[in-house]
């Protein structure tokens, strides 16, 4: 992967932002299916965007919500350890901060 990976697994990161990964315990198959509807859904939205079909847009953008929850990127956290979900958080205003120094001086 280009992004670095939190030690633990849970966030890869990008400009600094931390992003939930899909969950590990998906069967591959399962993954990589969720992932084809993912990249069909953000192609549509682009799609729609492009020709101003309102309509299509929000169907679109709602497809890549249902892809990204299926595969654990949003909802509900797919560990259970009861810590918080810090996707979309600045890695340095996180508990990441130590580790996310450490990557930004490699």
């Amino acid at each position: 992967m280009r992004h670095p990976v939190t030690p633990d697994g849970r966030y890869f990161v990008v400009r600094g932002r931390l992003w939930r990964m899909a969950d590990p315990s998906l069967p591959e198959e399962r993954r990589a299916l969720l992932t084809r509807e993912l990249m069909a859904a953000r192609r549509a939205v682009g799609t729609a965007l492009r020709s101003g079909d309102e309509a299509a847009l929000q169907a679109a953008r709602a497809g890549v919500d249902e892809a990204k929850r299926a595969l654990g990127e949003r909802g509900p956290p797919w560990w259970e350890d009861g810590a918080p979900d810090l996707n979309r958080h600045l890695a340095k205003n996180t508990p990441y901060a130590e580790w996310f120094a450490g990557m930004e001086g490699a």
